[in-house]
Parts: structure tokens; sequence; C-alpha cells
């Protein structure tokens, strides 16, 4: 054993907390030189400290030497007496049914199969033989992360750096410049230190062969060109050591990433409001303080927006650098607008308030006021009103002594003005309020939007209505044609009691 290439990666393992005493850790082992050697290293480390090995190799179907391998594998695994799961896939099959690469069918299987058998493995010890009779139906369960241990993979530096390479080309930002992360999740890359020549040498110090992916060679694939032609390039005619100093930048990329990410989340939280801040019943997504966000630098500006996305889609696949510009846009543009997003996706400017959400602005605001039908009024009488409270109606001879209360929650009407039944309901199409003493009439849309009601709001406020002359609208005013005058002989006083808090 090369104790300097041990110790380096042990380093490695303790400075990103890859590991806990106890662990449960999937290794994937494929067969090549860098998942042979993660095999050995970790056979080393549990002499060290107490982790429960599983062992999987996923065959593809794609080459001949498929099955080879994954004798070599699990030859390997009995040699060191360790749980060996081999899953077989259509590689191919998958990719046409899926539209995807077979590269990316590839990932998609494997990680699925690491999953599942660690999940299955923490519930019951006999997973193998459940497998082999059929009984458990593999791959029907969950993503990647799970809460069952670790799952190791054996990416080292050479891949980081091709990885970095192909995010920049293919645009990217400070996350995907600092190429393949050492911790996602449940996810550990222990060897992500180690160059290819470091982990030749470690086999070759322990008299372990390994098995060679022709394809690889092969210039099918992006990282493959990458890997066999731009790095190779870059260390002859650039500079000794780029491939050294690349890894170098994507690990202070690493830093820095996460010193933002952590700097991004306080700003986040600060300028999230919480569900139960907002009026409504129904979740809307995702809601900002516009203005507190537009107050940010843009790239923090960026960074909340970009969180805020994650929390709506599992992917940020097709969400680029024009869209969130747009959705920035909307923090310094007044009124009501919106931009539409992709997988659905719509980012809405409310006054002080910015709403990103899964669908149609319109259809979510229906969605709301599905339900909410309209309250008929007894005089005298209560009504309990959804998100005003009880509601109480009584009726007296106006006296001109008496003193018209100022209180907001209690309101006096000239009731002989008023001509139908009334009723608490949401807005309606006609709705209308008389604003001055001319009796000037003024849409409730146009009020509400003068009084910079957020739309969200809108739909769901109740208002006291006769017809659809608006008598009150709680919390900001009565209409002038109801008013109480000296002409006025019967009050109708409205008092809310607001729910308890």
């Amino acid at each position: 054993m090369n104790e300097r290439i041990f110790s380096k990666v042990k380093a490695y393992i303790e400075k990103y907390q890859m590991l806990v005493p106890g662990d449960t850790v999937v290794l994937g082992v494929s067969g090549g030189a860098d998942s042979v050697c993660l095999l050995l290293m970790f056979c080393e480390l549990a002499k060290e400290m107490p982790l429960k090995l599983i062992v999987v190799h996923v065959n593809h179907g794609i080459r001949e030497e498929g099955k080879k391998d994954a004798a070599y594998v699990e030859r390997l695994c009995k040699e060191r007496k360790l749980p060996f799961f081999l899953i077989e896939e259509d590689v191919k099959a998958l990719a046409k049914e899926e539209k995807l690469s077979e590269e990316e069918a590839g990932r998609i299987v494997r990680y699925r199969a690491f999953a599942h058998i660690l999940e299955q493995n923490s519930k019951d010890e006999k997973v193998n033989d459940k497998i082999a009779d059929g009984e458990i139906a593999y791959g029907k369960t969950g993503g990647s992360e799970t809460a069952y241990g670790k799952i190791a993979v054996a990416h080292n530096a050479g891949d980081r750096v091709e990885t970095m390479l192909f995010h920049l080309f293919r645009g990217t930002g400070l996350s995907g410049a600092s190429g393949i992360k050492p911790v996602r999740g449940n996810i550990i890359r222990p060897l992500l230190c180690l160059k290819r020549e470091e982990i030749e040498e470690y086999l070759n110090g322990n008299q372990v062969s390994f098995c060679i992916d022709h394809t690889n060679l092969e210039d099918t694939y992006t990282r493959n060109r990458i890997r066999n032609h731009i790095l190779p390039l870059a260390e002859k005619e650039i500079c000794q050591g780029a491939v050294t100093h690349m890894w170098e930048a994507a690990d202070m990329l690493l830093e820095a990433e996460e010193y933002i990410k952590k700097q991004s989340q306080k700003v986040y939280n600060e300028c999230r409001i919480k569900q139960d801040e907002i009026c409504g019943t129904q979740p809307l997504g995702v809601v900002l303080r516009a203005d507190l966000l537009a107050s940010q630098e843009p790239f923090m500006q960026k960074r909340v927006l970009l969180q805020a996305l994650e929390e709506l889609t599992e992917s940020r696949k097709d969400i680029t650098s024009v869209h969130v510009e747009e959705i920035r846009k909307l923090l310094n543009k007044q009124g009501s607008k919106q931009v539409s997003l992709p997988y659905g996706l719509t980012a809405a400017k409310e006054y002080d308030r910015l709403i990103l959400f899964d669908g149609d602005f319109e259809k979510s605001l229906l969605k709301e006021r599905k339900g909410m039908e309209p309250l008929s009024v007894s005089i005298p009488g209560c009504v309990s009103v959804p998100g005003l409270g009880m509601v109480e109606f009584s009726l007296f001879s106006h006296e001109k002594t008496q003193i018209i209360p100022e209180k907001s929650y209690t309101k006096w009407f000239d009731y002989d003005r008023i001509t139908r039944s009334l009723l608490f309901r949401t807005r309606e199409t006609g709705d209308y309020l008389t604003i001055n003493e001319d009796l000037s009439k003024k849409t409730l849309k146009d009020y509400m939007i003068g009084e910079k009601i957020p739309k969200n709001k809108r739909g769901e406020l109740y208002v006291l209505a006769d017809g659809n002359h608006i008598l009150w609208v709680p919390g900001h005013r009565i209409s002038q044609y109801y008013k109480v005058t000296e002409y006025t002989k019967r009050i109708l006083q409205v008092t809310i009691q607001p729910p308890a808090s």
C-alpha cells in the first residue's frame, strides 16, 4: 500500500467530512482503475473505522466486455468478503425511450441503482436474495439522495477538470465552474484529490489489476474529446501542470461558492415572505420582498432568484441567465407585470412583492377563489367571514347628537339607501364605489389598483355589496353614497371582530 496516496485521500475525506463511524457505504465499482482504487481504499479505511461496505456494479448492456468486468469485480469482492450486487440494465433502450444521450441515461441508471441498493440494505439484510427472487422492484424508489448512508463514486482530479471545462464551454455560473463537487447530498467522491497517475501508482503498489474500457479512448463523447485531446494539449503546449492548476482553481471556486451560498441564504431568508404572512389560503409558490431584493447587488439578486426557482422545479437545466435577467427587470417596474419561464413557471411583480409560482397567474387566482361563496347577511345578526372574522350587524335610529365612530373595524351606513339584500363576497365584474361627494363612480378594480392591493389579494378579499355597488372594502374605505348624513333616519352598524391571533 502506498501510504502517501492513502493519507492524501484520508485527509481529503476528513476535510469534507465525508464519513462518520458506522456509515453504510455503497461503492460504485465498474472494474476500471479509479473504482478499483476506491474499493481498495475503503477496505483499508474499514480497518481504521467501523464501516459497512456494499459493492454495486452496473452493467449497461452496451459493451461486449461488460460481463467480464462484472465477473472481475465480483471476484475482487469475494476475495475481500464484501457484499456484491450486480445490476443489469438496457441503457440504449432507456436512452431511446427517454430521449437522452447514452451517457446521461447511464448516469441515471447508475445512481438510481446505488440509491436503491443503499435504501433496501438499510431495511433488509437479505437484499441479494430478494433481488434475485424478484421480490424487490429495482429502480422504483427515489433519487440518489437517501437518508440511509453514503454512496461513494470514483471520480478523480482529471474528471473534475474535464467537467469544469465542459461546463465553461457550454456556459455556466460559479457553481458549474468548480466542476464536480466532493460531496453532494449523500454522494461522496473521495478520489477527487488524486490524478490518474497516482491512482495507477496505488494499484501497482498493491499489485491489483483493473479493467480497461476502450470506449474511453474513443471520441464519441464530448468528455472523451476533452480528456484525450484538450487536456494533453494544455499540458504540452500551454503549461506543464495545467490540469493541477485548474483543479486548484476549481477548489478555490468551490470555497467561494460555499461562502456566497451562505450569504445568499441569509439574503433569501430576509427577502422571503412566509406563507402565514400572505393573505389567502392557497400557497403562492415563492413570494419575495421586491424592494428589499432590489436593494441588493445584481449578483446577489441573481443568486436569490435562482434559489427561489430551485424550490419550484427539480431542474434548472433550461433556465438561463436570460430568464433570470427578465425576472430582475421586474424589480424596477411599477404596478403589476409578469414573465413566463420554462417548466410552466411564472414570475409576477405585484407592487412590493415578487411572486414566482407554477402555472398561469390568472388561473392561480381563480383557483384561490374557488369555493369562496357569497355570504348572506341578516340584520340584525352575525356572519363569519373568511379572513375577517365574526361580523356583527345592528340597526338603530339616527340621532343628530351621535358621533360617527372612526374605528377601522366599525362602520356606519345609511340603511335606507340600501336597495338589495347585502352580501359579503369577493369581487365581481361591474363592481364599483362612489368616491366623493359628487358621487363619482370608480370601478372596484381601479380602486384596488390605486390602493396598490396586490393582485393575489384582490381576488380573495371579501367586500360588503349591495348588488354591484360596494358599501365597504374592509380595511380600506366605504362608499360615499352610503355615508351617514344629517338626513339619515336609520343607521346600519357593521362591526368586525378580527380572529384572535
